[in-house]
């Protein structure tokens, strides 16, 4: 069934496969928000005359019921039909007849696909925004429990000056601040209402592009039509940058810890079962988990850059190279979120190695902090470096593992509040209920 076929002309069958390709894998993942879009739309018919109340009403009805349907995990697009927006018109011929053929006037599929993938894009942002904010909570927790245990910190990844397990996980604890910083920037672009650009030429029905863009949740309207269809590509890309922020941190995160945990260093622990093992070496105790989360999210790091190659060069108007955006993008919701889930079942566990300081091979550790008590002393800065570097050569440095760190963001004095007051103040910028209750409206 393909309601978009060419009048006396049937598409060669190799053409029409290769061209919706897994379309319909991903349009299954966008089913409930065709129906919420459809069902804005059919109330903004109404409101301009262009269905009458009673079409509306059984129309609506029809619509919440298909919803129920396609929102169990069994469903998928039958066999010979082209896409979602297809099956739902299907559907609703079959059930209302001529009615059902009224729904896609003033709209085209082209913007059906564009609010579709909006409110998905939300949706999935609004998951995300949540189980990023779990691991930071996480990190804050550890990084106060942990605070007054030592770690040698690294620069070029040789010794260079006593840091703090608290600082460890604070640290990637504020870099998640920034993260949801470009997260909530992205929501912003995505939650722009493109329904009533059509093709991207807008109408000549009188439709009121703002009733939609207020039953659907929107915050604003992606007002140019042109620009509604141009903006498909871009902010999948603003999106998957926003993203590879997140999974940046993770990945690194996960280098640190695939190196903590390494026997030369023996900064920290994890319980058996959440290690792999070896098939020849029975001592093995492998951080799988971690080198996996690190793949994962180098993978995701590259997606914008993925896009960015895809729509290089298009014109403005629809292209169905866009078409394909869907196949990097989708998956990658799912697997951010299972590193974000799989990270905090990791550090939930983490056991921390109290004494790692105490080691004689970090002695070295300490000489900023000795050069730093004669410069307190009086003496110049220049001067007590070279007395204490001299010391070192000579064999004579002596040192004290007695920290006095008391500046904002040192191991004295994390801030871990304010960074909490950060977080708090950007998850409440993204108005999620307003979102929320739009969507709950529509089917009551």
């Amino acid at each position: 069934m393909n309601l978009w076929s060419k009048p006396n002309t049937t598409t060669a069958k190799s053409v029409e496969e290769f061209t919706v390709g897994r379309d319909k894998d991903f349009d299954a993942m966008l089913a409930p928000y065709d129906i919420m879009g459809s069902i804005a739309h059919t109330k903004m018919l109404a409101s301009v005359g262009l269905l009458q109340q009673q079409e509306a009403e059984r129309l609506v009805k029809a619509l919440q019921s298909i919803y129920q349907k396609i929102i169990q995990p069994n469903f998928s697009i039958p066999a010979g039909v082209e896409d979602i927006h297809s099956y739902v018109e299907f559907l609703l011929t079959e059930e209302l007849g001529d009615i059902g053929k009224k729904i896609h006037s003033a709209r085209s599929r082209n913007d059906q696909v564009l609010v579709d993938i909006k409110l998905f894009l939300r949706a999935e942002i609004t998951q995300l925004v949540a189980q990023t904010n779990q691991l930071f909570k996480l990190l804050q927790e550890k990084s106060e429990q942990y605070k007054n245990h030592l770690l040698p910190g690294y620069t070029h990844l040789q010794l260079a000056m006593p840091s703090s397990f608290g600082l460890w996980f604070g640290a990637y604890a504020e870099s998640l601040v920034d993260d949801m910083n470009m997260l909530e920037a992205a929501y912003r672009v995505v939650n722009k209402n493109p329904l009533g650009s059509a093709a991207g030429y807008g109408s000549s029905f009188p439709i009121n592009r703002k009733l939609t863009t207020e039953l659907l949740g929107f915050n604003n309207l992606n007002y140019n039509v042109v620009y509604a269809q141009m903006g498909r590509g871009k902010t999948e890309r603003i999106v998957a940058t926003a993203m590879a922020n997140i999974a940046d941190t993770l990945a690194r995160l996960s280098m640190d810890a695939c190196l903590y945990l390494n026997q030369h260093f023996a900064f920290i622990s994890f319980p058996a079962e959440l290690t792999t093992g070896s098939s020849i070496m029975p001592h093995k105790k492998n951080p799988d988990v971690f080198e996996l989360v690190r793949s994962y999210c180098n993978r995701i790091k590259a997606l914008p850059n993925e896009i960015s190659l895809m729509t290089a060069n298009l014109p403005s108007g629809y292209q169905r190279d866009l078409q394909l955006l869907k196949e990097h993008l989708f998956p990658a919701f799912a697997e951010l979120n299972n590193c974000l889930q799989m990270v905090q079942l990791m550090l939930s566990n983490i056991r921390i190695e109290p004494s790692v300081i105490t080691d004689e091979k970090y002695r070295y550790l300490f000489s900023v902090e000795e050069v730093n008590k004669l410069v307190l002393s009086g003496m110049p800065f220049r001067d007590a470096y070279k007395q204490v570097g001299q010391a070192i050569e000579n064999g004579s440095f002596t040192y004290t593992t007695e920290l006095h760190h008391t500046h904002e963001g040192s191991m004295g004095q994390l801030c871990t509040a304010e960074i909490n007051a950060m977080m708090e103040e950007i998850i409440n910028r993204f108005e999620f209920n307003k979102a929320t209750s739009a969507i709950e409206l529509l089917f009551t």
